[in-house]
């Protein structure tokens, strides 16, 4: 059937046959290039993003990097030194061996008039993870991060389909003519997008079909850490923005002009 083949003839049949199994064969190779050029793209893109991470978290000043469990002064003055990722933390996997997590509040918490829903966990960047029946998450902006930005002028949301990684990329948003860059909370493929007139801004499938979520705050963690967030804010800012002693609705009309980078930067581990 193939040339230099005894026997082999070139007749029609025989040159209708070659034609569609070059053919074939072209799509295949074709296919499976494209493949690992795509998986080659998505590695070097996951890698940069990973290596960003990592130069901006270690640009951070050491207060802004602290150990979850000195937030909930289970240890005192302790730095991350892993990028707020406790999934590689050895001494972070040793305290919940010998402290179990304690049981849930029987109502949402509160921090400095901010309020933590009971049915999320919470990233250091200010976004909320909810596991949802489907066995995908919904990630949103928390409640300071969604007074201080309002309604965004612009968000860039990624396409569905997509890869995001822990403390990679999750959107983009524009507000008074700043570019922030909200990380993401989770590992996983973006499975659908809403935005802020949805409450909620990714669905998202999670890598290995499970969420990891040690790296993520409870809420009854995520107290102390936003009652030192707010602290953050108006450290910045050299002023209060506490309405009665709760801080006010409209962040993002609140922050001066010329703090407002610098508001963004410390909310969204921005450098």
């Amino acid at each position: 059937m193939f040339p230099g083949i005894d026997g082999f003839e070139w007749t029609p049949g025989h040159l209708i046959f070659l034609g569609i199994f070059y053919t074939v064969v072209a799509v295949v190779f074709l296919t499976l290039a494209l493949a690992a050029v795509r998986a080659w793209r998505s590695y070097r893109a996951n890698r940069a993003e990973a290596i960003r991470w990592q130069a901006d978290f270690h640009d951070l000043p050491a207060r802004d990097r602290a150990c979850r469990h000195a937030l909930t002064g289970e240890m005192r003055e302790r730095v991350c030194e892993l990028g707020f990722d406790c999934r590689r933390c050895e001494t972070h996997a040793r305290l919940l061996e010998e402290r179990p997590p304690a049981q849930a509040p029987a109502a949402d918490t509160e921090a400095g008039g901010v309020r933590l829903p009971l049915d999320r966990l919470y990233h250091r960047g200010h976004t909320w993870v909810r596991p949802e029946k489907d066995g995908t998450v919904t990630v949103g902006l928390d409640e300071l991060a969604s007074r201080l930005m309002g309604t965004p002028d612009r968000v860039r949301l990624p396409k569905a389909g997509r890869r995001i990684s822990v403390n990679g990329t999750g959107w983009r948003m524009w507000k008074h003519g700043s570019d922030v860059r909200v990380l993401s909370p989770v590992d996983g493929e973006v499975a659908a997008t809403g935005g802020p007139e949805a409450g909620w801004y990714l669905k998202v499938k999670p890598a290995e079909g499970r969420l990891d979520a040690r790296h993520l705050l409870r809420p009854d963690e995520a107290a102390p850490w936003m009652r030192r967030e707010l602290e953050r804010v108006q450290w910045t800012l050299g002023h209060s923005l506490a309405d009665g002693g709760v801080m006010v609705q409209n962040l993002s009309e609140a922050v001066p002009a010329e703090a407002w980078d610098a508001v963004c930067a410390g909310v969204f581990l921005q450098v």
